[in-house]
């Protein structure tokens, strides 16, 4: 997109002004910290665990810094299939109490904490093709029959997720259209919770911890981490500061061990494959197909916004831990042979759009060393979470983006005795937005912002090529690049491109779209 200078508006539109994150608050807080400020609550890590954290202890009234070495979501919370779900796939393995809370705080988010954000996806198991015989067939239904009860105990309702139902071969077929018909008797249905972008959540849930005070640094790297604080050192302006800390919480995900070597982690590896939607027939449901020689364990196509489907998931042991995981050339073939097997026409890597892969920070079993080469397959290992407390510092680690909430909520009840309020508080952008104000703006911007959306579009400025695609083919909007700045944190062109937009999922986009950004912040005057 071409760009001229222009004025930058201020001050920002109408936004709760404490969320905002922006360059000028960065420094004022990082100066109130060097100059001796104690803080209650000391947070390593700004992924949604870390997020989530500082979100709890904030709102229950205790003063927060959360610091982080890169930027929001930059490991393993921007790596995800994008689901809030029920967890249904745990009760194959007799996981009931994972499952109940994964449905809890899926109802939680889908209701009350970010319901901009979550939505109701289909998932279709085709019956009598793609190897789903009938004795996997009889399991998928019953844990089906489970979920739904817990979903209906968890108290959310039927219009969010409805009860699953048997289908006909046509309606199986308009909702997947690729699906392979030979053999085709009929489909499973039921429905789970799809997320806009796991990053957008974490920046929320942050933005949302700083409306109630918290301190929010990125680019701050904690060294000699222990009880009383930690040395910070400002990755941008170089400043090392002593921060002054009651408490400090050690929320970094697959790096926890290095801070606390007692927790022993078996980090997992899951890779997708980012295909054209228009490769599956365009489908408005998600494909699941089984893992031959893994009973209960099923891939799945999950179409997304922008013409695009998320095909996954792999399981592997990893044992190399980096915040941005590469998916190896044996995933791949994995995915798209197996996934094959259940689609009229095969897939091959003509197809591609890109890959991704996460690393799920799993607990090693307390009999077996994580680097134990005997040990369980990842796939096995279970999804809980746990909360070390050694040294005056609380680890948290293990756990899903779907119960970051729970998780949370359980390590500061450790640290106060003031009531958590999270269950039924909102996030930025969760609030009712009026049918005439989401007509005036683009409908990527509603999907994306919720009620924020008309603030994002009103930095347009009566510039209508902000509200353009950044350049052809992108789905990303200009205005969306100011707002990174302004209100979300980002600091440079690769924090607004890959944790803000997620353009670094389609490596083509990002590409298209990268002089437009650097031009766009060029210009952005940042707003104190």
């Amino acid at each position: 997109m071409t760009t001229t200078t222009r004025a930058t508006p201020s001050p920002v539109p109408p936004a709760d002004p404490r969320s905002l994150l922006d360059v000028a608050r960065r420094t004022r807080h990082l100066e109130a910290l060097a100059a001796g400020a104690v803080v209650d609550v000391l947070v390593v890590g700004g992924g949604i665990t870390g997020a989530g954290v500082a979100l709890d202890a904030a709102s229950r009234g205790l003063s927060v810094a959360l610091v982080e070495q890169g930027d929001l979501a930059a490991g393993t919370s921007r790596w995800s299939s994008k689901l809030v779900h029920g967890g249904m796939r745990y009760l194959a393995s007799g996981q009931i109490g994972i499952a109940a809370e994964s449905t809890r705080e899926r109802g939680l988010l889908a209701t009350t904490i970010a319901p901009h954000l979550v939505r109701s996806l289909p998932f279709v198991t085709p019956l009598g093709t793609a190897g789903v015989g009938r004795a996997m067939g009889v399991a998928v239904s019953s844990a089906q029959g489970v979920a739904d009860v817990l979903r209906r105990t968890s108290g959310t309702p039927a219009a969010v997720f409805p009860t699953p139902r048997r289908v006909e071969v046509a309606e199986a077929v308009r909702l997947v259209p690729a699906v392979h018909r030979a053999g085709l008797r009929a489909a499973l249905m039921s429905w789970d919770g799809q997320l806009e972008d796991d990053a957008r959540l974490v920046v929320a849930v942050a933005r949302t911890g700083a409306a109630f005070g918290a301190r929010v640094l990125t680019r701050c790297a904690a060294v000699d981490v222990g009880d009383g604080g930690a040395t910070v050192v400002d990755q941008v302006g170089g400043a090392v500061v002593d921060v002054r800390a009651r408490h400090v919480v050690n929320a970094t995900g697959v790096w926890a061990d290095r801070l606390e070597p007692s927790v022993r982690l078996r980090p997992s590896r899951g890779t997708h494959l980012v295909l054209p939607a228009a490769a599956l027939g365009n489908p408005t449901g998600a494909l699941t197909v089984p893992v031959p020689g893994h009973f209960g364990r099923l891939l799945f196509a999950l179409p997304q916004p922008d013409g695009l489907v998320y095909l996954g998931l792999t399981d592997e042991a990893s044992d190399e831990v980096t915040s941005i995981p590469q998916p190896s050339q044996a995933e791949v073939d994995f995915l798209l042979e197996t996934f094959s097997a259940g689609l009229e026409r095969p897939l091959d890597r003509a197809d591609l759009l890109g890959a991704f892969a996460g690393l799920r920070p799993l607990l090693a079993p307390a009999d077996v060393g994580a680097e134990q080469p005997g040990g369980p397959a990842t796939a096995d290992l279970s999804r809980r979470h746990a909360v070390v407390e050694r040294g005056g510092v609380v680890t948290v680690v293990g756990g899903k983006l779907t119960t970051y909430r729970a998780m949370a909520q359980e390590v500061v009840d450790r640290l106060t005795d003031a009531a958590c309020l999270t269950a039924r508080l909102p996030l930025v952008g969760a609030g009712p937005l009026d049918r005439h104000a989401a007509a005036a703006v683009p409908a990527r911007l509603v999907r994306r912002f919720g009620a924020e959306a008309p603030a994002v579009a009103a930095l347009a400025a009566g510039d209508p090529r902000l509200l353009a695609p950044l350049a052809p083919g992108v789905p990303a909007l200009g205005v969306e690049v100011l707002w990174a700045v302004f209100a979300e944190g980002a600091l440079d062109p690769a924090d607004v491109l890959d944790g803000r937009l997620r353009l670094d999922l389609v490596p083509a986009w990002r590409a298209a779209a990268h002089d437009a950004v650097r031009d766009l912040l060029s210009e952005a005057t940042p707003v104190g």
